[in-house]
């Protein structure tokens, strides 16, 4: 057998036959390119709707330098000049900025490596089948490399894409309402629906959730928000609640609120309201927030609250001069949460004692007797309108929920 000095830094197992063959196939690699631009890639589903710079050049020239990389890797073996996968890294990334699909990506890097192969397949010649082995080998094994490569820069960019475009609408929301300066404010300009949702707890209540949970929490809601609305809502949302803002909309879609209720748990609340520009907005939020707290306290089940459903309630709740001195006629009841949910839910089910009793699994009589010692405790006569009124607006001043 005849000994063939390897040349230095050439690529250690390639036989000298191999390195042969894919110096053949070297002086190929331009017209593999265009070959590959008019006419494998434009099978592509996705790629006839690429700029023509993306594809002439960009994706072109990515290709034509994959496939020179490699068969000269091959054929002389790595230089210290060449660059490895860095290149790949920094296109994926450009590509993800561009928002092109990471499949139709990575499809253009794989139709790459099967053209490739079918041109050293045709190049070969009787008896260079071990050659060819050994090169389609190396080949697959450089693709697992460059798709692994590509996919983590393109994923690691859009990532970073992502929390770019939450914090800017983040940031612009809270500059909506508070009502100060933010210079994309103008996209948010004119009609919009402002919301206020208080988040139902599930099990352990808002404050109960992890991190990770709350984040997952508030992915799902915005994607639910930006679903109903068909609009990219902004949103100030935590693991409680938050306000969201969806421009150009004025009336809160009919399934919304069963979203949130799947997504957060049965005790969800959200109060919304329709303003007609974008100086409305503060006032608009402070007021829906103000519209859930008012229904909670005065026991509303869970779900959509309008000013309109609150409208005596909000009135009541309005701070005054009296309003301590209200607040303070149910003071008697503090630590007794028992009587306080009597109270709120006979109140907001028009003093109706048996519906009370239902809701809260008790038997008429107890709620009876529960009434009696509210009545003794605070002075209040529950049957007198007047009494009645006073107790709905000491539990719309939220002192004693």
């Amino acid at each position: 057998m005849t000994y063939i000095e390897e040349p230095e830094g050439s690529v250690p197992g390639l036989s000298p036959g191999a390195r042969k063959l894919a110096a053949r196939c070297e002086p190929q690699v331009n017209e593999l390119a265009r070959r590959m631009a008019r006419g494998a890639f434009e099978n592509l589903g996705g790629y006839a709707e690429l700029p023509a710079d993306v594809k002439d050049v960009e994706i072109a020239a990515t290709a034509r330098h994959a496939m020179r990389l490699f068969l000269r890797s091959a054929v002389r073996g790595p230089r210290p000049s060449d660059d490895g996968l860095e290149t790949f890294q920094t296109r994926a990334a450009q590509r993800a900025e561009e928002g092109m699909p990471l499949q139709l990506l990575l499809r253009t890097y794989c139709m790459g490596t099967r053209e490739l192969w079918r041109e050293l397949r045709t190049l070969s010649e009787p008896g260079e089948e071990g050659a060819l082995v050994e090169l389609g080998d190396a080949l697959f094994a450089v693709q697992d490399r460059v798709v692994g490569a590509v996919t983590e820069s393109y994923l690691d960019e859009q990532s970073a894409l992502a929390a770019e475009q939450r914090e800017r609408r983040r940031s612009l929301a809270q500059a909506l309402l508070d009502g100060t300066a933010h210079p994309e404010r103008s996209l948010a300009d004119g009609p919009a629906l402002v919301v206020f949702m208080h988040l139902g707890g599930g099990s352990g209540g808002p404050g109960g959730r992890s991190p990770v949970t709350v984040r997952r929490l508030v992915r799902r809601i915005q994607a639910a928000l930006d679903r109903a609305f068909g609009t990219e809502a902004l949103t100030l949302l935590d693991g409680a609640g938050g306000h969201a803002i969806a421009p150009g909309c004025t009336a809160v879609p009919d399934q919304l609120p069963e979203l949130l209720r799947e997504i957060a748990g049965p005790d969800t609340r959200l109060g919304a309201c329709a303003v007609t520009e974008a100086g409305d907005i503060p006032r608009a939020a402070h007021m829906v927030g103000e519209v859930v707290r008012i229904a909670q306290a005065c026991g509303r089940p869970a779900g959509l609250h309008l000013l309109d459903d609150v409208l005596l309630e909000y009135h009541l709740s309005r701070p005054n001069e009296g309003s301590d001195r209200i607040a303070a006629l149910l003071a008697p009841l503090a630590g007794r949460p028992e009587l306080v949910e009597t109270l709120r839910t006979h109140l907001a089910q028009r003093q109706d004692r048996r519906v009370t009793a239902r809701l809260l699994n008790l038997h008429p009589n107890s709620v009876d007797n529960r009434l009696t010692r509210i009545m003794e405790l605070t002075g209040l006569d529950l049957g007198a309108p007047r009494d009645a009124a006073l107790a709905l607006a000491a539990l719309a001043l939220g002192a004693t929920a």
